[in-house]
């Protein structure tokens, strides 16, 4: 068995952004040279998030919108967290919400997705540098 790893970067300008890493991560397997296993991908963040869903602009819309009203970030006195003098308090449950890493199958050389599936890092407390492993496992 064969292992793999690799770390992408991000440095999004705004609080809020989701990143389709879809490619980057088919990147990663080739440099693999991995055909069959396992690829774990997960934000080494504890304010950003990998998940999987379809890459459609109104879905990603409604995500914000969503978590907005899930945990929303104004006014941040309402989060315990920010009495450290933080401002992220909502960004923690967001991630909680959205996850913290996918895990897919390698067949034949493939991620293998669904037809619409497609993988994302989610950021909610953007402006600085955070980082996505990607780890590969397999033959």
């Amino acid at each position: 068995m064969k292992s793999f790893r690799k770390e992408l970067f991000f440095s999004l300008p705004k609080r809020f952004g989701l990143v389709n890493i879809t490619e980057d991560v088919t990147q990663a397997l080739e440099e693999s040279g991995i055909t069959e296993g396992l690829v774990l991908v997960n934000s080494m963040h504890i304010t950003a998030s990998v998940f999987i869903n379809d890459d459609e602009p109104g879905l990603h819309e409604d995500y914000y919108t969503w978590l907005e009203r899930m945990a929303p970030h104004a006014p941040i006195s309402r989060y315990h967290h920010n009495k450290t003098g933080e401002d992220n308090g909502d960004a923690h449950l967001k991630r909680q919400i959205m996850g913290r890493s996918v895990t897919v199958a390698i067949t034949e050389g493939r991620l293998d997705l669904g037809t619409w599936e497609r993988i994302f890092y989610g950021e909610f407390d953007g402006r600085r540098r955070k980082r996505v492993l990607v780890k590969i496992i397999g033959e």
